[in-house]
């Protein structure tokens, strides 16, 4: 009985870890959530890439009378490397324009999260050669955070 408990355990392992895998990569930041964002913002804009909108949570907060840490998402893409993918596969577009989160934590901890580009292949059922457009783009939000 034990050796089949066992055996079963080690069949649902590999289900269980990519069941665990959301896509969603948090880095620390070495700056506030504004300073994190204004940098991302601006190397996004270095290379040619369109910022389409800032979101203000805190802000938002506040204007409807509610307190929170700071908080900002940025929304951002490329539609040349953007729509192909949605003409692959159209339910792409629920995760395109991509985005990043500068947020602080309890502790006034910052942090940065994103979805990796990479997980749009396991979600989407896209390919390696339709992802390179958007492989550095992970390399480029961290950068912004160190």
């Amino acid at each position: 009985m034990k050796s089949l408990f066992l055996a079963l355990a080690l069949l649902l392992l590999p289900v269980l870890s990519a069941a665990a895998d959301t896509g969603l990569t948090t880095i620390p930041s070495s700056f506030s959530v504004i300073e994190t964002v204004n940098r991302l913002e601006s190397l996004l804009k270095e290379k040619g890439i369109t910022v389409f909108a800032r979101i203000d949570h805190q802000a938002e907060a506040a204007k409807a009378g509610l307190t929170m840490k700071a908080s900002q998402l940025l929304i951002f893409g490329n539609p040349k490397a953007g729509t192909p993918l949605m003409k692959a596969a159209p339910t792409t577009a629920i995760d395109l324009p991509l985005k990043a989160l500068a947020w602080e934590d309890a502790n006034g901890k910052v942090w940065l999260s994103y979805n990796r580009p990479d997980f749009l292949k396991q979600r989407h059922g896209l390919s390696e050669d339709q992802l390179k457009p958007l492989a550095p783009l992970g390399g480029l939000i961290e950068k912004s955070a160190k």
